[in-house]
């Protein structure tokens, strides 16, 4: 009887359990910043909102000259040609800050999608190197983790690999 309970005892022993256990860590943060998913959706990004970045550059460059010509000319301007520039001015500058904020909104939310997508695929794949390699814990976050224990590059690699 004394036996056996010294024997669980020595099971529940947390230098025993962790000889037994397989425990893995990924840096989620790399896996969505440099895995070939990753890095391809955020070109899929770019190519999708170049145009618009490329005509909020257009609007913003319209209105600095427009102002520059106002501060420039303004004083020799009659007040009807100077109000009129000035409400144009305004325009343009509430035109841009509306396309500038649905160009922001739009974009964040492709890209939450984007990486809701990379997530998935990623946790499929480190779910199956955990199985392959008979891990017993994987962790994605840690304030500290050995890197004996890190298995980013496998997932990285397998990412790079998978479609």
């Amino acid at each position: 009887m004394l036996l056996a309970a010294l024997c669980c005892v020595g099971l529940l022993h947390p230098a025993f359990a962790s000889a037994q256990m397989r425990i893995g860590f990924v840096n989620a943060e790399r896996v969505t910043r440099e895995s070939a998913p990753a890095v391809r959706a955020m070109k899929r990004l770019e190519k999708e909102f170049e145009r618009r970045q490329s005509e909020l550059k257009k609007l913003d460059a319209s209105m600095q000259s427009l102002q520059a010509a106002l501060e420039k000319n303004s004083s020799s301007m009659p007040d009807i040609e100077r109000r009129g520039k000035e409400r144009e001015f305004s325009d343009l500058s509430r035109d841009f800050q509306r396309k500038e904020r649905a160009l922001r909104e739009d974009y964040a939310q492709r890209q939450n999608e984007e990486l809701a997508g990379i997530q998935d695929l990623a946790n499929r794949v480190i779910q199956q190197i955990a199985e392959r390699e008979k891990f017993d814990l994987i962790l994605q976050e840690a304030v500290y983790f050995s890197p004996n224990i890190d298995i980013t590059e496998k997932v990285l690699k397998a990412l790079s690999e998978a479609r």
